[in-house]
């Protein structure tokens, strides 16, 4: 009877979380993260096992933590990568406040685990990088205000994120943390490049990068010493970078064989810093070329479907979040091989380390969050109908 007075109320024929959620994800990146979850429980079945016994656990210990690490790290991935770009971003915003006044207490609540740089809290059962939280979230609040900043009336949004990269920057220093200051000047200078920032002032902000890190050279004996080994003629063979670069040139196309490597009875960091190097020896650069293809794919492809974005927000922070993915990648293999100096960096879901997993897992789900195919025009589309 209502339906005959008021007529019937049409119901909308919305598509399940799930579903929605697999037909819209970039299922070749999402498989590639997954193949490089198995590849670096692969490798830390080899790597880890050298350390568990020096410190007295079971040989499998590091790899049941980083199976655990990277069970919350994959949970969180699937998670954030189901959600709306407009949820991703305010939780970005909340999480970025929190992370930053994490960074902020590090100098007196944090602790250095004998590495010379104070950049964990220490938990007790694991320890927590805020840094390593800190990327993805400031990328994506970044790309939020430059984004803001291009609308008619709005807000100074360039102005305040080049603030905050200043005081993070200040605060990553004071560990020292000079590979994520770099990797977060680099996302947010590439945001601005592709916001239409003039070249001029990315010219000159390179210039103040090489006045501070003279600076730091002169002022920091911590980052002079990795300076000072990376430009030396000669190699000691006794350091890290001497074992891995002699483990990488052992294990030639197809490696020395499966559990035969020895890089990982010498390096103290074989199952996080240096896990190429392992792979080189026993795998070959069969398995560093697929490592790399894979990396390389997941930016490729995430810059490609951000290509066709309409919204200037996704468009930048999806980018921020691939280029700064993709460079950690690389400053860790370049690391490996003698490209760059010392870093400290993990290999992003391949290397040992909870903060780095479960980081990385929020990272890619925010990205494959961005990349998700949305009902839209093409860009092209809006600029031939302007014509």
């Amino acid at each position: 009877m209502t339906e005959m007075v008021y007529g019937a109320v049409p119901l909308r024929d919305v598509e399940p979380v799930l579903p929605r959620w697999w037909r819209t994800i970039d299922k070749w990146s999402l498989f590639s993260v997954l193949l490089l979850f198995v590849i670096g429980i692969l490798l830390g079945l080899a790597a880890s096992v050298p350390l568990a016994e020096k410190n007295g656990f079971a040989p499998f210990h590091y790899v049941q933590r980083q199976v655990a690490f990277g069970a919350v790290a994959l949970v969180a991935m699937l998670l954030v990568s189901m959600q709306r770009p407009e949820t991703v971003r305010r939780l970005a915003v909340l999480g970025f406040l929190g992370a930053l006044l994490a960074l902020m207490f590090l100098p007196v609540l944090g602790t250095d685990f004998g590495k010379g740089a104070v950049r964990w809290y220490s938990l007790g059962f694991a320890s927590v990088q805020p840094s390593e939280f800190l990327k993805p979230v400031f990328v994506v609040a970044a790309a939020w205000m430059i984004a803001a900043s291009q609308e008619i009336g709005g807000p100074p949004g360039r102005l305040w994120s080049f603030g905050l990269m200043v005081v993070i920057l200040g605060f990553l220093a004071m560990q020292p943390d000079f590979g994520q200051a770099a990797l977060v000047l680099f996302g947010w200078g590439v945001m601005w490049f592709v916001s239409g920032a003039p070249v001029t002032l990315l010219l000159i902000m390179a210039g103040a990068v090489v006045v501070a890190g003279s600076l730091a050279y002169a002022s920091s004996e911590h980052f002079a010493r990795r300076i000072d080994g990376f430009l030396s003629p000669e190699l000691d063979p006794t350091t890290q970078l001497g074992f891995a670069t002699n483990a990488i040139r052992e294990g030639g196309f197809f490696g020395v064989g499966v559990g035969e490597g020895q890089v990982k009875w010498s390096l103290p960091d074989a199952h996080t810093d240096f896990i190429i190097a392992v792979a080189a020896e026993e795998y070959g650069l069969v398995l560093v070329l697929a490592i790399i293809v894979l990396y390389a794919g997941i930016v490729l492809r995430s810059l490609l479907r951000l290509m066709r974005e309409r919204d200037p927000f996704i468009r930048l922070a999806g980018t921020g979040l691939a280029v700064i993915f993709g460079a950690q990648a690389m400053i860790n293999m370049g690391v490996a091989v003698r490209l760059l100096p010392a870093k400290g960096m993990t290999l992003p879901f391949v290397s040992y380390g909870g903060s780095s997993l479960v980081a990385g897992g929020i990272m890619l789900g925010m990205l494959l969050a961005f990349t998700r195919t949305r009902p839209q025009g093409q860009i092209g589309d809006i600029l031939r109908g302007r014509r």
